[in-house]
């Protein structure tokens, strides 16, 4: 049994403990404000060149009349042999469920995916530590080659597939500091592994953010492009209406909207459906060529803000629970603590009481 030295210890540590847990709360508010702001802040340009795609195609045929092809490759749909998985998790712990609902999500996705082969490209530590020991990186070697056009020697680098399920690229902060130019660099690596069919189709495993307590983990098809602007989802994890009214609680407390705003643009819906017959300048390969990439890029740097947003969330609720947590423990410890002391005492006068009546 513990004495009253041991139990003093324990509780000094275990309120050490609390005080961290509730600055990390703090500090996950304030951020879950500024990434809920971005997050906000990102969703009318997502929703405006979603319409102005959505208008374009109506107005004009995916295929080429003249050729018959399609107009952009990333409306082409081939049968998905080979599918890149991109999953986006968080660079931290201690934010509860958030990046072990992630990797479930993606683990389900592939155990759909027996005979395709499947390259994970991992967004945030979270995904890429466990992802790395479960599956094997890519392998790349360099050929030499010659030449067709001058004769001279070419060095190119051939894909060394040793595994159906390979990990590719690391992207190490790129949560952390999020900027428009690295998601439309890593979402140009996406579309040209598309393009030249290194891969048939792209899904998106992700956090949906749009309010503290409504947020779910999604797997989205990003390409290819059927229907711009319509997300097609494949896979969702809801929350319990336990954990959306716990976070309902702490937002509150923590003096956040649980419910967010609404951020839809009507406006821009209407430009996509009204019946206006519009004159483009610029042909429709060239329109596609510009749009294309930046929408693909607009929704990959949507979905990452309204991860962050969503991780801050989670880790401000599994820290208020911590907190809680602590508190209760430091009180069962407290009673525990005086009732061992009154049980000292006790036996001390016993036998100075027993002392004495022996005299």
């Amino acid at each position: 049994m513990a004495n009253v030295l041991d139990l003093r210890r324990r509780i000094r540590s275990v309120k050490s403990t609390r005080q961290i847990t509730r600055a990390m709360k703090m500090v996950s508010a304030a951020k879950l404000r500024r990434a809920q702001e971005r997050a906000l802040a990102a969703r009318p340009y997502a929703e405006r060149i979603a319409s102005v795609l959505a208008s374009l195609k109506r107005r004009i045929e995916v295929l080429d009349p003249e050729t018959g092809n399609l107009r952009h490759p990333l409306f082409a749909v081939r049968p998905e042999k080979r599918i890149l998985l991109v999953v986006v998790s968080g660079d931290k712990g201690f934010a509860g469920a958030f990046n072990t609902n992630i990797l479930k999500a993606s683990y389900h996705f592939l155990s759909l995916c027996d005979d395709r082969e499947v390259d994970i490209e991992p967004i945030g530590r979270k995904a890429r530590d466990p992802m790395r020991r479960r599956y094997p990186l890519a392998a790349h070697e360099e050929v030499q080659t010659e030449n067709p056009a001058d004769g001279e020697p070419l060095t190119r680098r051939v894909r060394n597939r040793k595994s159906r399920v390979e990990v590719v690229g690391d992207h190490p902060g790129m949560l952390e500091k999020l900027t428009h130019a690295a998601t439309r660099e890593l979402a140009s690596e996406i579309i040209r592994r598309y393009t030249h069919e290194e891969i048939d189709a792209c899904y998106l495993v992700y956090n949906e953010f749009k309010s503290v307590i409504q947020q779910r983990v999604v797997t989205e098809r990003l390409l290819p492009l059927i229907e711009p602007g319509k997300a097609v989802i494949v896979g969702a994890i809801e929350p319990t209406e336990e954990e959306r009214q716990h976070a309902a609680t702490v937002a509150a407390a923590a003096g956040i909207s649980p419910f967010g705003e609404e951020t839809r643009d009507t406006e821009a819906e209407q430009f996509g459906t009204a019946e206006v017959d519009y004159i483009y300048e610029q042909p429709a390969p060239e329109l596609l060529d510009g749009l294309l990439p930046s929408y693909v890029a607009a929704m990959l740097f949507h979905a990452m803000a309204e991860s962050v947003a969503a991780e801050h969330a989670a880790r401000m609720t599994a820290m208020d629970a911590a907190t809680n947590n602590a508190s209760d423990m430091i009180d069962s410890l407290t009673l525990h603590m005086n009732r061992v002391r009154q049980a000292a005492i006790t036996k001390e006068i016993i036998e100075i009481v027993s002392g004495a009546a022996a005299l």
